[in-house]
């Protein structure tokens, strides 16, 4: 997901994500979560399905109870670098998911009318990829792997840890937005993070692919 060009690149997004609200619901919230800018390749781009973090023989931590919903503060990513403030999106007047602002290239988005992280259900956070000039938020999400852990402190105090356990890179041409946005186990808390991936086609104005990673919750500070 990128900033692009004022209004024109906020509409791109907000028109992919409209049809997936309207076929799926509110829990499949979004074929095109990306818009571009053209900044560059910002991941891995082999195939319509590109598994990138799920090395085998990495051992996976159970799954702990879901929490008592709490809305978001803040995501960190500590093995590749992100923290980031994370701010509720909710849908603007034609019934789409409002991205975050252009003016805030470090700042994640999360639905604010979705799942609460930690609690039952997959929550869904994006962010940009790249402005116009420098990276964004989410530009080294690609680089995650399996394993790795993500923090989400909440509003009421507690922290919410999930360990990653897919990365992969999905085409545009070939998004199943299901697999993506569903849950993996319906009796955990899920996390989903999500930007734009593959290459920047400057005929489309967009990026051919999207990069999605999921985590479960495996433990909680409070």
């Amino acid at each position: 997901m990128s900033a692009g060009k004022g209004v024109a690149g906020s509409g791109r997004l907000i028109t992919g994500v409209a049809w997936a609200v309207l076929l799926l619901g509110l829990w499949l919230w979004g074929r095109g979560v990306a818009d571009g800018s053209g900044f560059g390749s910002s991941a891995p781009t082999t195939g319509d399905v590109a598994a990138v973090g799920r090395p085998l023989g990495v051992p996976m931590p159970p799954a702990r109870a879901p929490l008592d919903p709490a809305k978001p503060e803040r995501v960190d990513v500590p093995s590749i670098g992100i923290t980031a403030p994370v701010v509720s999106r909710g849908l603007d007047a034609a019934g789409a998911v409002d991205p975050p602002p252009f003016s805030a290239p470090g700042t994640v988005g999360w639905y604010g009318r979705g799942v609460q992280p930690g609690a039952k259900g997959a929550a869904l956070f994006v962010g940009h990829v790249d402005t116009e000039t420098r990276p964004a938020v989410f530009y080294g999400l690609s680089a995650a792997k399996a394993g790795e852990k993500v923090r989400v402190t909440r509003t009421d105090g507690s922290v919410a840890e999930f360990t990653i356990d897919d990365v992969k890179v999905f085409s545009r041409k070939h998004f199943d937005a299901k697999k993506v946005y569903g849950s993996h186990d319906k009796s955990r808390a899920e996390l989903r993070l999500i930007t734009c991936g593959g290459t920047f086609d400057r005929k489309a104005n967009e990026y051919t692919a999207n990069v999605v990673v999921s985590a479960y919750l495996t433990a909680a500070k409070t």
